[in-house]
Order: structure tokens, then sequence, then C-alpha cells
């Protein structure tokens, strides 16, 4: 590891440049993720952003939670037999059961990838 330094008056302060983070923006997840590390897990968080890999770990949890949230709901839809016919037929019906679904896979996926 090669360190430069600045000199300053008399002392000589090292020139510490951090990695450069992803440009992805984090979404809901991530930034729910970020929130819970620093606020519940505060010494994986402080570890986490002194080695520069927090908002890397928030993009992968970010990406967990997207893709279950993506199979849940799809599986739930399939199983419980909502589809276009009764979209066609009586869609309040089909937006309150879908609200419903969603809610259910959003609550899994914040306890099992988000919250754990």
């Amino acid at each position: 590891m090669k360190l430069t330094y600045e000199k300053c008056g008399d002392y000589l302060i090292p020139n510490l440049i951090p990695d450069p983070e992803p440009e992805e923006p984090l979404t809901k997840y991530g930034l729910k993720r970020r929130n819970y590390l620093k606020e519940h897990r505060r010494g994986v968080y402080s570890g986490l952003l002194m080695t520069g890999e927090l908002k890397v770990h928030c993009l992968e949890i970010q990406r967990q939670a997207e893709e279950r949230m993506d199979f849940l709901t799809e599986q739930m839809v399939k199983t419980e037999g909502v589809d276009e016919a009764l979209k066609a037929s009586d869609q309040m019906k089909w937006v309150r059961r879908m609200n419903n679904i969603i809610a259910r896979a959003e609550e899994i996926v914040l306890i099992e990838i988000v919250y754990n």
C-alpha cells in the first residue's frame, strides 16, 4: 500500500481517498436495510461504513429483496387465482386481492431479508 502525504505546517497528513462507491441508487429495501443497521446493528453498520462496503452491502440486500418480492408475488397470484379474467370481471376485487398479496409478500421480504 503506497500512501502519499501532504505537508500541513510541521505535520505530514496522509491523503486518504476512499474507494469509489457504486453509482446505482439505493431504493426502498436498500434504504430500509441501511436504517436498520444504523439503528439496531451499530457495530455491523460501523464496520461496513469504515471498510467502504456499506453501499455495496445495501445494494446486494436490495437486489435479493426485489427478486424475492417478485417471486413471492408471482407465486401468490398463481396460487390464489388472481388473473386477467378476474380483473376484467371485477376490477375492485382484483385490486383488493393484489394489494393484499403485495402487502403479505413485502412483510415476508422485510422479515426474511431486510431485518435479518
